[in-house]
């Protein structure tokens, strides 16, 4: 029955963009992260990333991608994002197993939330960006 089905709530499993200075070929990138602030590893992280904007009816291909393992609080680089796509709504799903049981949780990052005035230094990536909790 519907009332007996529990769905758990993520917590301190975060998403972030951030700018960040590119090397190679001397300019700032948008790159996106997951964060694991738990004190537990998380497994089998699945993330499902699209842009899209319903006005225009514009999206991007999805993109997904797999992590065996994001250990207790560390983070990963997701994905690296065209900055064209920051006008439109960006969005991850993520699945991960924590222990036995799954959790699920979608991630939207409004069109227009990600620019430079809207930056926030992110302590544990050590660097500027705009978090969803």
């Amino acid at each position: 029955m519907k009332k007996d089905i529990q769905i758990p709530i993520v917590s301190d499993v975060f998403m972030a963009i951030v700018k960040e200075y590119n090397e190679d070929f001397k300019c700032d990138d948008w790159n996106a992260y997951i964060i694991n602030n738990k004190s537990v590893d998380l497994e089998m992280v699945l993330i499902v990333s699209k842009g899209d904007e319903e006005v225009t009816q514009l999206k991007t291909s999805v993109l997904r991608k797999k992590l065996d393992k994001l250990p207790a609080n560390s983070f990963a680089k997701v994905e690296y994002i065209n900055p064209a796509v920051l006008r439109l709504n960006n969005s991850f799903e993520v699945s991960f197993f924590e222990g036995n049981q799954m959790f699920d949780k979608t991630y939207t990052f409004k069109k227009g939330t990600v620019k430079d005035g809207t930056l926030r230094m992110i302590p544990q990536l050590n660097k500027e960006g705009v978090v969803i909790k």
